[in-house]
């Protein structure tokens, strides 16, 4: 009888082996409406840009998880974690092994203090934050946003997390891995840490300044930061008022039928994140589509349909959001 029969060890599975079996139950949850979101690396570098490298830095400089954390670097880098969904204050993911082992990680929202302090020490400087999207902090913002204590990076005593594999470490390699996938997630979806720490990044922006420091002028600097201002909705799911839009012309009607439907489609559409997704779903749409034809982010469409108070939007979509409603 083998030591794994005793509850020890499960037989060496390769990885090629693992990663067979771990697609085809992937493929089966994707059947079932699971949003499928596996951590990819490229190369031997975990993480590239800013905040997926302060992430792996920030708690690789804590000692006890510098002596556990590499334990998984080999498993996030052959594409062992198939899936990592990061959601508000919490992480759940898949790890392929010898099985496929379910992954918990619960994440202490950030303190309201904390968050207040870094909100009047960034609030109002655009700048700053474009240059954290083309990867140039200044050192101002960098020394308030990645602060050792303070900042917007979790406390290993603020990390609690859960997997139901055989290992009895308190910090398998699985769940080392999903760590660092958390890290290299960072590298493309920066907004995902203020959903993490229970923040609202948007509150770090100062609308009107970032409007009129992005829309005057024709200089080059200024078309540069026409680019950087695109590149902060899609980044941050954060929308920067525009120029109003006028509304689109009625549509004639053909008959009293139609003079109805039209008359109760022109009623203006009330943005919830309930008649919001309720919109979506009649138009068959996926969060993607539904993005991409009102001119924002996936990640804003979540956001709305996914918020527990009162939407503020702005005027352009609204507009986008009254024409689909016309057309459900």
């Amino acid at each position: 009888m083998s030591r794994y029969d005793y509850g020890g060890w499960a037989p060496y599975v390769p990885v090629a082996a693992r990663r067979a079996k771990a697609a085809k139950e992937m493929d089966k949850l994707r059947k079932k409406g699971v949003d499928i979101q596996a951590v990819e690396i490229t190369g031997r570098t975990i993480a590239r840009s800013f905040w997926g490298k302060g992430w792996c830095d920030h708690l690789d400089s804590f000692g006890d998880y510098s002596n556990r954390l590499p334990r998984g670097r080999t498993y996030v880098r052959n594409g062992s974690v198939c899936h990592l969904d990061i959601r508000r204050g919490g992480v759940e993911a898949i790890v392929s092994g010898s099985s496929l082992y379910k992954i918990n990680i619960t994440i202490t929202s950030l303190a309201a203090s904390n968050w207040g302090t870094l909100k009047q020490q960034c609030t109002g400087k655009i700048g700053s934050l474009l240059e954290l999207l083309q990867g140039r902090l200044s050192d101002e913002i960098m020394g308030v946003v990645t602060d050792r204590k303070n900042g917007l990076f979790p406390l290993p005593g603020e990390i609690d997390y859960k997997c139901n594999c055989p290992d009895g470490a308190s910090m398998c390699k699985h769940i080392a891995a999903v760590i660092y996938g958390i890290g290299a997630r960072l590298d493309t979806r920066p907004e995902l840490l203020f959903l993490l720490r229970g923040v609202d990044h948007e509150e770090l922006i100062d609308t009107d300044t970032a409007t009129a420091e992005i829309t005057s002028g024709n200089s080059r600097s200024n078309r540069r930061r026409t680019i950087a201002g695109d590149a902060l909705e899609d980044v941050f799911g954060v929308e920067l008022e525009g120029p109003p839009e006028t509304p689109p012309p009625r549509r004639p009607t053909a008959s009293k039928a139609a003079k109805k439907k039209t008359a109760r489609k022109a009623r203006p559409f009330k943005p919830t994140p309930r008649s919001i997704a309720e919109l979506r779903k009649s138009l068959g749409m996926t969060r993607s589509e539904f993005a991409e034809t009102t001119g924002v982010s996936a990640q804003s469409i979540k956001n709305w349909e996914e918020a527990s108070g009162p939407l503020a939007l702005q005027a352009k979509s609204v507009t986008a959001l009254n024409r689909l409603h016309e057309q459900s």
